[in-house]
């Protein structure tokens, strides 16, 4: 009887055992399924730092190369003016020579 009573005992034990066994492993599966869930939502935080950053970086140059751009144009413009500014006063005073003339 007694020994009845020990496997009984062993049993209900091992069931025991084979309960927490399980609800360890659905705990740690959940906990993985959670960190990976967690890595995602990070990844994905830096992927879109990581374009914005890439983004501002264009715009920033593109804003610089703009200026530069308007700055040559304006220099350009600029020559372009003194190297007509002698040649209209000089035209200009044939026309007006040739109309008094």
């Amino acid at each position: 009887m007694e020994l009845i009573k020990k496997i009984k005992q062993s049993e209900t034990q091992a069931n025991e055992i084979i309960e927490q066994a399980k609800a360890d492993a659905a705990s740690q599966a959940e906990k993985g399924r959670e960190d990976r869930l967690a890595a995602t939502d990070q990844a994905a935080q830096q992927r879109k730092q990581a374009i914005d950053a890439a983004v501002a970086e264009a715009h920033s140059q593109a804003n610089a190369e703009v200026e530069q751009l308007h700055n040559q144009a304006q220099q350009q413009r600029q020559q372009l003016r003194d190297n007509t500014s002698g040649k209209m006063a000089t035209a200009t005073a044939k026309v007006t020579d040739y109309l008094r003339g």
